[in-house]
């Protein structure tokens, strides 16, 4: 019998171990109903409604995935993202928001996150959603991504040139890879689009970020969508 592939969890005989952190009891609950419809995700049973405890929680559980909430008591999801992806063989990481701050979610970016999605991301993506960090796919909300690059390259500063200057080091199916990251793309929806193979789409996505020297698919958004700014 074949080996099931990232793109059929749901014959994967081991679950995705899922830790939820968040302040809230009831976004926890909430989450908690959703995830654990799907028959490949097992929700732990650990609580932790800070960023502290979280990650205390990530060391000794050892989940696959962390939903963490940014604004929390004692530690944000910021600084616990940081310690939890400082840990050996860290789990990916999903920041959850309401997008009542851009800088908060570029810094959680930055410190090391897989992606991010809205609280009230419909059930069957937030699963999906789920599913691909665990297979090493990293997620952004498309509509998020959108409103995010659009009020980060809003300031009349912006260089468009320079933009265009720096994506001219990708080849032209780097562009396109690159154009449909602006879109907030998975790579599986990169994959469809293109008619190209997930492996392939992992490897243009990572040479896209080597030769654009940037940290996250977001910044990679940011830069596209800079460069297609008109006058």
């Amino acid at each position: 019998m074949s080996s099931p592939t990232p793109e059929d969890p749901s014959t994967t005989s081991t679950p995705i171990r899922v830790l939820l952190v968040d302040d809230d009891a009831l976004v926890r609950a909430g989450l908690r109903i959703i995830l654990r419809g799907a028959a490949d995700i097992e929700v732990l049973a650990a609580d932790p409604a800070d960023g502290a405890a979280g990650a205390q929680t990530v060391a000794t559980e050892r989940p696959d995935v962390v939903l963490m909430d940014i604004r929390m008591p004692v530690m944000d999801g910021i600084e616990a993202t940081k310690r939890i992806l400082a840990q050996p063989d860290p789990p990916q990481v999903i920041v959850l928001t309401t997008f009542d701050s851009d800088d908060l979610i570029v810094q959680a970016l930055r410190a090391g996150a897989s992606g991010f999605l809205l609280k009230d991301t419909p059930p069957e993506r937030l699963v999906d959603a789920v599913r691909a960090v665990a297979a090493g796919d990293p997620i952004l909300s498309p509509s998020v991504t959108r409103q995010l690059v659009d009020r980060v390259t809003a300031g009349p500063d912006r260089d468009r040139q320079a933009a265009r200057d720096k994506l001219t080091v990708l080849t032209d199916r780097e562009r396109e890879v690159a154009a449909l990251i602006g879109e907030g793309l998975s790579n599986a929806d990169i994959a469809r689009q293109l008619y190209m193979s997930v492996p392939t789409v992992k490897a243009h996505v990572s040479r896209v970020l080597t030769k654009l020297a940037a940290d996250n698919r977001v910044q990679v958004a940011i830069l596209v969508h800079e460069s297609s700014r008109s006058d």
